[in-house]
């Protein structure tokens, strides 16, 4: 098995909370990973370890066998890590592609060299609207990404993903902010994109439907630790995390099944 994120022991407490607590974690490279559990079961702190921006208690996160636990936030991304969030991270007063120009631009030797002309930085434009066509917002090239829709803006974080060229993408209620209608197309464009690009996904998901029909593997987070994990089939049948968590949530999805 070619374990590309991997974490052991990882542990975060605020004061007396256990926030995130002796979590074993081994991410297989290409695989979407989704991590579930109810609010407050620590997936959001989990993700702000694995992203560097929050530093463990205990423990170690591990990229490719080698320890990353004490890299600073700002390497990150040159790892090959890369975050989206629950409420969109872009630069809303710049156009479309001059976020995802910029993307492809702040890994690569011209990162600071942000006011030259925009022709001297070609190659950056041009995987800029490679990946806008990939993502289908070459449309909206030209556009302030504030005006863009919810979905486009979800669209465009994925695009500035993919203009980095990371290999791990970790995926924070990726859709969060969309209306039900946009959820399936969005989640298919993203499991074309990482199976096209080769990418592993990690994702944190609310939604059961996307979770069930498109991880390869899920993590079941309670109370802070890992209370299992497996292929989907596994964990929908798994009688502790039926009792914990998905019996809920399962009973919710045949109400909004009934209701439609």
């Amino acid at each position: 098995m070619n374990i590309i994120l991997e974490t052991r022991d990882l542990s975060r407490h605020f004061g007396g909370l256990k926030a995130v607590e002796g979590v074993n974690l081994k991410v297989k490279a290409g695989d979407l990973h989704a991590i579930i559990g109810p609010n407050g079961a620590g997936k959001t702190t989990l993700f702000n370890l694995l992203s560097k921006a929050m530093k463990p208690t205990r423990g170690q996160v591990l990229l490719r066998g080698r320890d990353i636990t004490n890299e600073p936030s700002y390497r990150t991304a040159h790892l090959g890590i890369g975050r989206s969030y629950q409420i969109t991270n872009i630069f809303p007063t710049l156009t479309v592609l001059e976020n995802v120009r910029l993307a492809a631009q702040a890994l690569g030797p011209d990162n600071f060299r942000l006011f030259r002309h925009v022709t001297q930085f070609r190659h950056y434009e041009e995987t800029a609207y490679h990946v806008l066509h990939e993502t289908g917002l070459t449309h909206s090239a030209w556009q302030l990404a504030q005006n863009l829709p919810q979905g486009d803006k979800r669209k465009l974080e994925l695009a500035i993903l993919m203009a980095q060229n990371l290999d791990i993408w970790l995926l924070d209620e990726p859709t969060s902010g969309l209306a039900g209608e946009h959820v399936p197309a969005f989640m298919e464009l993203l499991d074309r994109v990482r199976k096209q690009e080769d990418k592993t996904v990690v994702l944190v998901e609310h939604n059961m439907n996307v979770v069930m029909s498109l991880s390869d593997r899920i993590s079941v987070m309670h109370l802070g630790e890992l209370l299992a994990e497996g292929t989907p089939g596994e964990i929908a049948t798994n009688p502790t995390v039926q009792k914990a968590y998905l019996g809920e949530l399962y009973s919710n999805l045949e109400s909004d099944k009934l209701g439609d």
